[in-house]
């Protein structure tokens, strides 16, 4: 099957429709699939549906490191099923990738997500949680150091990146730094803020099942990366006291540092697992689209990175992040679905066989990215690329629940786990 590259409105004639996706493919859940779109198109909110917004109970603000929101939208959704559908919030406006995005409206008194005037499914908004209003001893707002999902904690430390202060080197599909560049953020969070604001978050009972760490490269430091590393176990040590010095359920996502760095975060820390995101599997594609990492790490290095990463965090807790659909950016990406699956899965399965759990987040093109002018795949070649992790990590018996529904939510493929 070719890649139909054009934008315009006829896109429906040229794709599968999501009911004859969930007809052809009726072994994957109907869930995966409406947030596979929905993520994929993007989200507009009605009247009906604004009004139906609580800012006292639902989650409407949230700043990290590629959001700075502040207004009475919701922040994102969830289905019947506790999936999550993360939808984007962007700098500039929303973006649907040339398509008519999904339109959350009520209908019969519930809040639903509906298309060409047919309800799909029943949805619900986020909620806010207790911490979330209250400010640290600086005078902080908690809510501008910790932002959270429905059952994670998320900390976004350093909010731009160092690749985007070397002209050319930042990744083409990100907005990081026009985010950081539209608000008035700090670029650094003090550690302080961050400590007191998840003892704070952790005193509510079943709310959370994991702690989150993410942010922009860190390029500094006696060797390249040291002041990542060094913040990270700053942060990371002060959480750990809060658990009386052991392991607590964590997942960092970093750039991809060497054997004795990792060793040393994971010695001195209660990390528990680890991510580092290749972003796209494809040697001359990374080059390309990550110029930055391609040009300090390497491809084949930041594969060699994650696979050593699996003998100190052990397998099910080290997998790698793709930008699913970048690989089909123009001018140098792929033609043809066929052709990328084939070659995205071997990639995949040789990572897989050292342990490495592969997952994808649906490319969400956003209008402040480099990127802001090309479109996303159709829906069908998302979910033939989910059954193909889904089953690689299977053939290798990996569990991703580090990185499952309740502690993410981004990655429709994980959630084929669950089955």
């Amino acid at each position: 099957m070719s890649y139909d590259r054009s934008h315009t409105g006829a896109w429906r004639e040229k794709e599968l429709s999501l009911r004859q996706v969930m007809e052809k493919y009726p072994e994957v859940s109907p869930f995966v699939i409406i947030k596979t779109d929905a993520q994929r198109r993007g989200v507009e909110y009605a009247d009906r549906a604004l009004a139906a917004v609580d800012p006292d109970i639902h989650l409407t603000k949230v700043r990290s490191d590629y959001s700075n929101k502040e207004d009475l939208t919701p922040v994102s959704l969830m289905m019947r099923d506790g999936t999550s559908i993360c939808t984007s919030v962007d700098v500039g406006g929303n973006t649907s990738s040339g398509r008519d995005p999904y339109l959350v409206d009520v209908v019969d008194g519930k809040v639903v997500l509906v298309d060409e005037n047919r309800v799909i499914e029943e949805v619900s908004y986020w909620e806010k949680p207790d911490f979330h209003e209250k400010e640290t001893s600086r005078g902080t707002p908690m809510w501008h150091v910790v932002s959270v999902r429905p059952q994670r904690l998320c900390i976004h430390p350093h909010q731009h990146c160092d690749y985007w202060k070397t002209p050319g080197h930042g990744c083409k599909f990100c907005a990081m730094s026009a985010v950081y560049h539209s608000g008035n953020k700090p670029e650094l969070l003090d550690v302080r803020d961050i400590v007191e604001s998840v003892a704070e978050a952790i005193k509510e009972p079943g709310r959370n099942v994991n702690i989150f760490l993410t942010g922009g490269t860190l390029c500094g430091g006696e060797n390249f990366l040291d002041d990542e590393v060094n913040y990270y176990e700053e942060i990371l040590g002060g959480i750990t006291k809060l658990f009386g010095g052991r392991r607590f359920p964590s997942q960092l996502i970093s750039t991809a540092f060497s054997f004795e760095q990792l060793r040393r975060l994971y010695d001195n820390t209660g990390l528990t697992s680890y991510t580092a995101d290749i972003e796209v599997l494809n040697k001359d594609l990374f080059a390309w689209i990550c110029p930055g990492k391609a040009a300090t790490i390497g491809y084949d290095e930041w594969k060699e990175r994650l696979c050593r990463a699996v003998e100190i965090f052990g397998k099910g807790n080290v997998n790698t992040g793709l930008v699913v659909g970048v690989e089909f950016a123009t001018p140098n990406g792929f033609e043809n679905e066929d052709e990328a699956l084939e070659s995205i899965l071997a990639e995949a399965d040789e990572l897989s066989s050292c342990g490495v759990g592969v997952v994808g987040c649906v490319w969400h093109v956003s209008p402040v990215s480099i990127f802001k002018k090309q479109i996303s795949p159709g829906l069908e070649y998302y979910v033939r690329l989910a059954k193909g992790f889904d089953r690689i990590r299977r053939k290798y018996g990996i569990n991703v629940d580090m990185d499952n529904y309740r502690r993410c939510g981004n990655h429709p493929d994980t959630d084929l786990g669950r089955i």
